[in-house]
Formats: C-alpha cells, structure tokens, sequence
C-alpha cells in the first residue's frame, strides 16, 4: 500500500517531465550600457580607463572582458571596483557601475572609498 500511495504521489511530477525545456546554464551577455548623462562629482561614474588612471593611479588589477573591464583601485583601506562597458559598438568603455568594501571586506560606501584614495 505504501509502495501505491509514493506512486500515486510521484504520478503528476512525471506528467510535467517530458514538456520541461531546459534553460541555458548563463544568460546571454548584456551587450553595452548607458553610462550616467550627467558627470559625477567624484569622476569616477562616466570616466574612461585613462580618467580613472588620472584620479587613482595604476590599477592594482585590469580585467579584461569581451563584454567589460574591470579595473581596481586599492590603498589599504579600501578597494574599488569600476566596470567599464561600451556605450555603443566600437566605442571606448566606459564606467556604469561601481563598488567597493574595505580591506578587512566589508561592504561600503563606494564615494567614501573614492575620497580614501585620492586622499581627502
């Protein structure tokens, strides 16, 4: 009886079975992104690579990506990651999004990371 009542159970599972497409492993790259239409205070949101190299220095790495780059900035007491995407087909990337976290890890406040590495 018990054998019955697990098939019973499993019997519309295995209905659904056949009909299920399987989903791609990643989702296709996003292809290019608008970067922010106003410049930013702090240089960073819109800036090219060789903007940022001007604020920050050499990046402490350089990630290149068929899709984005990503540069890193780091000082001791922060790190910040810009990702740099192209606005359009053949044009120099750009940065659109921006993170950061302190050394010890931590999530912050990425403007305030900004103004740790520059100094102020």
């Amino acid at each position: 009886m018990r054998g019955f009542l697990t098939l019973l159970a499993l019997a519309p599972l295995a209905a659904c079975g056949p009909t299920l497409v399987p989903q791609p492993a990643l989702p296709p790259p996003a292809v290019g992104f608008t970067p922010a239409s106003k410049p930013q205070p702090t240089g960073v949101i819109g800036a090219d690579a060789r903007g940022l190299k001007l604020l920050f220095g050499e990046p402490r790495l350089d990630i290149r990506d068929p899709t984005v780059r990503k540069l890193q900035f780091a000082n001791g007491q922060c790190v910040l990651d810009t990702y740099l995407y192209p606005p359009a087909p053949d044009r120099e990337p750009l940065v659109t999004l921006v993170e950061a976290r302190t050394s010890a890890g931590a999530d912050m406040n990425w403007n305030a990371c900004v103004r740790m590495l520059r100094g102020q």
